[in-house]
């Protein structure tokens, strides 16, 4: 975990399809781009960011997200969030993460929190 260090980044991006529409997720009722999808794809960003920086073995987790949701997105539209490692402290990644669309308008942007974990032990404490 030596080359874990702040700085590191990854940009994830997604069309905005059917499956991504609030009214779909079930977190409004209206057809744009769902905040939890708008999350999902920070979380993402976050997640490649470090996944080649890894020992063998292991991979990260989140456990907190908070982030605002600006502008709406329609249907159609592209999307692509930004993660950049802010923070290492032992297992603990702190990120900041931001959403935008083709535009480059600015759709949201927060903090994200991942931890590494070993694959194997992490699945087996689920069995317990």
């Amino acid at each position: 975990m030596d080359t874990l260090k702040p700085g590191l980044t990854y940009t994830s991006s997604l069309d905005v399809t059917e499956d991504k529409l609030a009214l779909h997720v079930g977190s409004g009722d209206l057809p744009v781009f769902a905040t939890p999808a708008m999350m999902a794809l920070m979380e993402n960003a976050a997640m490649m960011a470090v996944s080649a920086h890894l020992p063998e073995g292991c991979t990260t987790v989140g456990s907190e997200i908070s982030s605002t949701h600006l502008r709406p997105t329609v249907l159609g539209g592209k999307v692509s969030a930004t993660a950049e490692l802010v923070a290492v402290e032992g297992r603990k990644l702190d990120f900041t993460v931001q959403a935008q669309d083709a535009d480059g308008n600015l759709l949201g942007k927060g903090t994200h929190t991942r931890y590494v974990v070993d694959r194997l032990r992490f699945m087996e404490k689920l069995k317990k």
